[in-house]
């Protein structure tokens, strides 16, 4: 019930054929009706990363939260389409190196092929943020989705290495080999959702990835890569909570007062960034 739930919120009426197609039909779609955030880890209540919990979240019109979230909620709904996935680990590319911990989820999808991508793997990835509107091809070398720039490195049995379009967020991102278990996703949930030293309890951060770009607010800084590419601040409540909404983010039976507050503290968080520079 979850799974068909889940495709209606996607304005899906009826459980699609496996096939390529689909694939990139329900990325953007999900894209467009699920926006990645952590609102709940920043109001001092995350969510568990179980998968089930996530995908009847989102069917019944609520938040998703970031990378685990969305990715593991939407591996249960292609195994239930019945797609081919595995799931591979991944940790976020450093100035050096990277962070060497389970920071994200790929998926990958097997058995589907084209004539653009003979081998049929497709890496989609709805945890990303800023990240790709369609699923990659995975095979090594540069692949262009508009205005953006996207490579896959070092592809083999053991993994990749993924980098980020330089306009974006993030540097990218080193893939391990085929398997990670419900259990250590749990466990780095919760590491990175817990204060103070949780990345994901420093900044409020929602980001959804259109057809033209990607929209991101960071603590109260809004900003959009790609076509229309701006920066600003919001330093007004109703401004940023506007912002908030006009992104996807479901604030049904979140307390006000709390909204506020952590407008604040988000307001005072950018204050202390500009002194340092």
């Amino acid at each position: 019930m979850s799974v068909d739930g889940y495709l209606a919120r996607l304005g899906v009426e009826r459980r699609p054929e496996p096939s390529a197609a689909t694939l990139v039909d329900l990325h953007r779609r999900h894209l467009d009706a699920v926006p990645y955030e952590n609102l709940a880890i920043m109001l001092g209540a995350p969510t568990s990363a179980d998968p089930a919990e996530t995908l009847a979240r989102i069917a019944d019109g609520g938040n998703a939260g970031y990378c685990f979230h969305h990715n593991g909620a939407v591996e249960l709904v292609l195994r239930e389409l019945g797609f081919t996935v595995e799931r591979h680990p991944a940790s976020m590319l450093q100035e050096v190196g990277s962070s060497g911990e389970l920071d994200h989820l790929v998926l990958v999808v097997s058995g589907l092929p084209t004539p653009e991508n003979p081998g049929g793997r497709w890496w989609p990835d709805l945890g990303y943020g800023d990240g790709f509107r369609d699923p990659l091809p995975l095979v090594a070398g540069v692949h262009r989705q508009g205005t953006f720039v996207y490579r896959i490195a070092r592809l083999s049995e053991r993994g990749w290495t993924f980098h980020h379009d330089p306009s974006n967020s993030f540097l990218g991102s080193l893939v391990g080999p085929v398997g990670v278990s419900q259990a250590d996703v749990d466990a780095n949930h919760a590491r990175l959702s817990t204060p103070p030293d949780g990345a994901f309890t420093r900044l409020l951060v929602v980001q959804r990835r259109d057809e033209r770009g990607a929209e991101t607010l960071r603590g109260i800084r809004h900003l959009r890569a790609g076509e229309g590419a701006f920066a600003r601040d919001l330093r007004a409540y109703d401004d940023w909570r506007r912002v908030i909404a006009g992104l996807g983010v479901s604030l049904a039976g979140v307390d006000e007062d709390a909204l506020r507050l952590l407008h604040r503290r988000m307001l005072v968080a950018h204050e202390d960034w500009l002194v340092r520079g």
